[in-house]
């Protein structure tokens, strides 16, 4: 069974695709991919496995489904007509970062899946934005590539970096004591620097500068 919809046959079960993907969601938000097996999904349901057959194919279908969900694009709160392509690249970049955060677990998931429905809907989106903004079809994929290792290795980052205030200040110490080998790292205080946000915006503005068309 496809990613795309497709008539699903009849049954007495109370079972929906949409519920299916739903729970599979929350299963994997609660305990990680590892976390999500076909009989703890059917055990959330309150249902036996083979029911789940009816509207899935296998745990790799559910994978497939509850990663696109998550990564659904809505747009901006208004839309209008907008000559501010960085602004609308800006928001959906923040956008898919913010929804991977919210579902760690995506991040991971998303180089080694099948793209879905939702996934390639943000990229035509971005590729239009950008064809619109002057970037030529030649430095296209370049452009979207690198916006995507962007965003996945800023996402990845954020949600692995595991460095509570305490350690970060530790850490901070010791580079106090090797500042003769460290110089920089040591004055800028990078890991005491908890401003991700911030550095996920700036950075993205540089590599907007360096995409904006030349005069």
């Amino acid at each position: 069974m496809s990613l795309q919809s497709v008539q699903e046959p009849r049954s007495e079960s109370p079972l929906s695709r949409e519920r299916i993907v739903a729970t599979a969601v929350e299963l994997l938000d609660a305990q990680g991919l590892d976390g999500l097996t076909m009989r703890r999904l059917a055990d959330r349901l309150g249902s036996g496995v083979m029911s789940l057959y009816w509207h899935v194919d296998n745990k790799e279908d559910v994978f497939d489904l509850a990663l696109d969900s998550v990564l659904e694009y809505r747009g901006p709160p208004q839309i209008v007509a907008s000559q501010d392509w960085r602004g609308e690249v800006v928001h959906m970049l923040e956008d898919w970062r913010a929804s991977m955060l919210r579902h760690p677990w995506s991040a991971s998931l998303l180089p080694r899946r099948a793209l879905g429905p939702n996934i390639l809907s943000r990229l035509e989106l971005l590729s239009k934005t950008l064809s619109r903004a002057g970037v030529a079809d030649a430095d296209l994929n370049v452009a979207i590539w690198s916006l995507w290792n962007y965003v996945m290795g800023a996402t990845i980052t954020r949600a692995n970096f595991d460095l509570s205030d305490d350690g970060g200040a530790a850490t901070q110490q010791r580079l106090a004591r090797l500042s003769e080998r460290y110089p920089r790292i040591e004055r800028s205080r990078l890991l005491l620097d908890n401003d991700w946000d911030g550095a996920f915006r700036k950075g993205l503005g540089f590599l907007l500068d360096g995409l904006a068309p030349r005069q």
